[in-house]
């Protein structure tokens, strides 16, 4: 089963970018971060037009994450992240696909830091925390996928000493990163990469892209249950240099299901 995230940075401003690489690359499962669209201009019909079914949580202007499955059924669990009922940001969506749980997540950028934005994405990775504690209690395949806005080391970022300031590399910020990690999930792209520089994301500005001066912050963290299965993955590097297209790229993993 290939299984994608993709910070598509305006669902619908970028739907013919993700229709192509949808087509060209038949992923089974796809979560969507930063959709920009309310609720009711999710782009339903020329999803299922490109074979998929689709759950979404909508946000005018900002933020909505969705999930995508081909030729199979999406059972939501939920669209809030627990542990702030006055959270109104739509980050997080969870279903149960296929056996698997998918959790799609598009975590706190946190800039300008230090500040009230950074102090929401701490409390958030809080959250999140608690919420993967529970997920790996459960002991079923889980995966918890999307944009972190987090590099978690130095080999995940162009030129890290001019990040030092920045709420994507702050060392708090690594450290909540890590320390759900550390409670039993796995990076599967650094696991299947733990020497290479792996980008997910190029800036619009100063030509990043071409001089590949890009972060990691996309990623996905596997149970146990799903660790073991895990057979490739890789980043659609390309398709962040199509024309109108998103500042990151789609990134996959394949996992073993039989």
């Amino acid at each position: 089963m290939k299984i994608a995230t993709y910070n598509v940075n305006g669902v619908n401003g970028h739907l013919n970018v993700l229709l192509k690489w949808l087509e060209e690359t038949n992923p089974d499962i796809v979560c969507l971060q930063e959709l920009k669209a309310p609720q009711d201009n999710f782009p339903i019909k020329a999803i299922n037009d490109a074979g998929y079914n689709a759950i979404w949580h909508g946000q005018k202007q900002w933020n909505g994450v969705a999930i995508l499955a081909r030729n199979m059924a999406i059972e939501e669990v939920t669209r809030v992240l627990p542990g702030d009922g006055e959270d109104v940001q739509s980050r997080y969506i969870e279903a149960l696909i296929n056996g698997i749980v998918i959790a799609c997540l598009y975590l706190p950028n946190g800039n300008p830091a230090p500040g009230p934005k950074l102090e929401y994405k701490l409390k958030w990775f809080d959250r999140l925390a608690d919420r993967a504690a529970t997920l790996l209690s459960l002991k079923i395949p889980v995966i918890l996928v999307g944009d972190y806005n987090v590099m978690p080391t130095e080999l995940d970022v162009y030129k890290p000493e001019k990040w030092a300031n920045d709420a994507l590399f702050l060392p708090q910020v690594r450290k909540a990163f890590k320390d759900i990690v550390s409670q039993g999930w796995t990076d599967a792209i650094r696991t299947l990469y733990p020497n290479e520089k792996i980008y997910t994301f190029w800036d619009y500005f100063r030509k990043a892209y071409e001089r590949d001066a890009g972060l990691r912050i996309d990623h996905f963290l596997l149970s146990p249950q799903l660790a073991k299965k895990l057979i490739s993955g890789g980043v659609d590097r390309h398709v962040r240099g199509w024309e109108k297209t998103s500042d990151h790229a789609p990134v996959w993993i394949e996992i073993d299901t039989k």
